[in-house]
């Protein structure tokens, strides 16, 4: 079992940023692929980003290419997820996930509970 724990979220205005941060214990997250989802209210849960178990790789979706950069630090068991120029439509709550396949759809094993993010225009 790995236990992820996110954290950072808040309210930022439009043009602002936040950084959000997941903490993982249990089984070595250095053998797990990292990920962050976002859930907006209506919506399913999309793909944010993603990140090779050594860092070396990472994925992002369109809508956040350039705004936001994912990191890990496997020595900290953590991933980090820094959004810049935020706008109103990256409001959702955000969510941590670990798994064995690099991809973007949510076949990842295990989960956090979600951080809200909310960007005021």
């Amino acid at each position: 079992q790995v236990q992820l724990v996110e954290s950072g979220g808040g309210l930022v205005q439009a043009g602002g940023s936040l950084r959000l941060s997941c903490a993982a214990s249990g089984r070595t997250f250095s053998n797990y692929i990292a990920g962050w989802f976002r859930q907006a209210p209506g919506k399913e849960r999309e793909f944010v980003a993603a990140i090779t178990t050594s860092g070396a790789s990472t994925d992002y979706a369109d809508s956040v290419k350039g705004r936001f950069t994912i990191s890990r630090d496997n020595a900290k068991n953590t991933v980090n997820l820094q959004m810049n120029s935020l706008k109103p439509g990256d409001t959702a709550v955000y969510y941590c996930a670990a798994g064995r396949i690099f991809t973007r759809n949510r076949a990842y094993d295990y989960w956090g509970r979600g951080t809200q993010v909310t960007v005021s225009s």
